[in-house]
């Protein structure tokens, strides 16, 4: 093992380890150990921000003046890294929606890697999600597992728990990674089948999914989606799950309330990340596409600040 501090970073190469500590306004974050739920809530109450930038960069949809600058795809990735620059000091946290990158081919997962990368490195006080709602039999889930929390470094990923216990245990492997479980959706087909009720207990199907889960994991690796435009069922989630983090999709494009998400599902320690991607990233498809998504968390954090006064 080596071990050496350059430029306020403390760095230790252990086998395929890659730095571990970088020094944050005075604080020390992990880096590859990943964050507990004690430092998000203390990154959320030092930024006085729960939000969660999603990265969902359409290459349809950046500025088009990018495409005039370099060739390939690099324009794609100087859209992540001019909204993560300014935007990182207002969230808590960014989700790369790996359709995204995905549809691309390999020039987008180098995208999506480089992304994550220049996060990891220049901005090491950030939460890391990546939304690719995986979950499959359990040496597949294993290699899903592998591939966001070994090679990508991501802190959560997203999983469907539609096959169970099995298609989900194999991510909770992984010291101080998360898995954010699906359970109640901010879609329109969320109808269809997750408020389907169970005759003898009465309960939703997504309730079930809630109940059943806490048998996998727990509050320190285990968050729950919710979406914004169900706010008024947080109560009712949190029932189930007090303590648990909630990702929360739906504030902004698609018109879910932060007061409400707030109202019915803040606990002691937030326990809130609330995500906006299309209302901050694409707030501008001008020059200034950089200063209009700041301008956008900006106001989201603010608001969100005044929320996280008495925690």
């Amino acid at each position: 093992m080596v071990q050496y501090i350059l430029n306020n970073v403390y760095f230790c190469r252990c086998f395929n380890e890659k730095w571990k500590l970088q020094r944050i306004n005075g604080c020390f974050f992990q880096k590859n150990c990943n964050m507990t739920r004690e430092e998000l809530f203390e990154n959320i109450k030092r930024k006085r921000s729960f939000l969660c930038v999603g990265l969902d960069t359409d290459v349809n949809k950046i500025p088009e003046f990018l495409f005039d600058k370099k060739d390939d795809l690099d324009p794609i990735f100087d859209f992540n890294k001019s909204i993560i620059d300014a935007t990182a000091d207002l969230c808590v946290a960014y989700k790369p929606n790996l359709a995204f990158y995905e549809s691309l081919g390999l020039q987008g997962w180098d995208v999506l890697e480089r992304t994550v990368d220049y996060i990891r490195k220049n901005y090491p006080d950030q939460f890391i999600i990546a939304d690719a709602k995986r979950g499959d039999i359990g040496n597949t889930s294993a290699m899903y597992a592998r591939t966001f929390f070994g090679t990508l470094d991501f802190d959560s990923v997203t999983v469907a728990p539609y096959m169970g216990e099995d298609s989900v245990s194999p991510f909770l492997t992984y010291e101080n990674k998360w898995v954010t479980l699906l359970a109640l959706t901010s879609n329109k087909g969320a109808f269809d089948f997750q408020f389907m009720k169970d005759a003898e207990t009465g309960d939703t199907l997504y309730q079930k999914v809630l109940k059943t889960s806490l048998k996998w994991g727990n509050a320190d690796n285990m968050m729950y989606v919710v979406g914004a435009t169900k706010a008024e069922m947080l109560a009712d989630v949190r029932q189930v799950i007090p303590d648990h983090f909630l990702l929360v999709p739906g504030v902004g494009a698609q018109g879910g309330s932060l007061a409400e998400v707030v109202k019915h599902g803040m606990n002691s320690q937030c326990g809130l990340l609330v995500n906006s991607s299309r209302a901050i990233i694409y707030a501008s498809d001008g020059e200034d596409y950089a200063e209009a998504a700041r301008l956008a968390a900006q106001k989201v954090q603010q608001e969100m600040s005044g929320y996280l006064e008495n925690l």
